[in-house]
């Protein structure tokens, strides 16, 4: 199976696009959409891909700001991803898809299933961002203290150092290679638009929380979530939003934290595809 991305232009930017599957079956599902987190890029779900174009056509891409698409300097929010995803779908002529996503992406599965319902009818999504009460008071200070032209390049290396000891958990065995390959990754990436959207993208979750659409989303959920991934009282949040959606299903993966996608590529492709049954 050929895994090379191709390019496509979306509003005027130029972003990096995977578009694989299926193979030969009798009756292919839904198209999924995966859907990167926060600064996340096609590579970290290759390992799974395989698995998943076997039985439906994937759609992944580096959202603008990340990977290797464009980069502008500009507002990054929440609504511009999810209105750059619709965008894309268009684009490639497909009228319905299962959004499939976590941290970023999993808030991104649910603002596309709030958002557009006829287009989604079924959603899957681990550990998302925004499972908290909105903070609107310290995504300001985010957006313009922290993430200013003067703070935002000093302060981005010892933050997201922290924030990458959530990540993996201690035991997983390819820990140090991915926080490795991340970093260098960001070194060679470093630019004002990625920082745009690093900073934009944080201070718009914090601003804004799922638990508020949740009672409306009715379409059948698959909500997950690693029980070691307890940054910003994530368990916490996972919970509420199974209180509060309708119809879902949550699963719990075992001595997992964050990154599901690097920690159990195989175990997540076998339940992605559950969920998109």
């Amino acid at each position: 199976m050929d895994l090379e991305p191709g390019w496509v232009e979306i509003d005027g930017m130029r972003l990096r696009c995977l578009d694989v599957g299926p193979t030969e079956t009798a009756d292919p599902g839904l198209p999924l959409l995966i859907i990167p987190g926060h600064t996340a890029r096609i590579e970290g779900f290759l390992p799974m891909i395989g698995a998943l174009a076997a039985h439906h056509r994937v759609v992944v891409a580096d959202l603008p700001g990340s990977g290797e698409s464009d980069k502008p300097v500009r507002r990054y929010t929440v609504a511009f991803y999810r209105d750059t995803l619709l965008a894309l779908l268009d684009h490639l002529g497909i009228d319905q898809a299962i959004p499939v996503g976590g941290s970023l992406g999993g808030n991104l599965v649910l603002q596309l299933g709030h958002h557009r319902p006829e287009r989604f009818p079924r959603l899957v999504l681990w550990a998302p961002g925004s499972a908290w009460k909105a903070k609107p008071a310290v995504a300001w200070v985010t957006e313009h203290v922290v993430g200013s032209r003067l703070l935002g390049h000093a302060l981005f290396w010892p933050i997201v150092r922290t924030q990458s000891r959530f990540w993996y958990s201690p035991d997983h065995p390819g820990r140090q290679r991915e926080l490795d390959e991340t970093f260098e990754y960001y070194r060679r990436v470093m630019s004002p638009g990625f920082l745009a959207m690093y900073w934009g993208m944080a201070a718009d979750q914090l601003r804004r929380s799922l638990f508020d659409l949740a009672p409306a989303i009715r379409q059948p959920t698959l909500l997950m979530w690693g029980d070691q991934d307890d940054g910003a009282q994530m368990g916490k949040g996972v919970a509420r939003l199974h209180q509060l959606l309708p119809d879902n299903r949550l699963l719990v993966f075992p001595g997992r934290r964050h990154s599901l996608e690097a920690e159990c590529p195989a175990l997540l492709a076998e339940q992605i595809l559950a969920g998109a049954r």
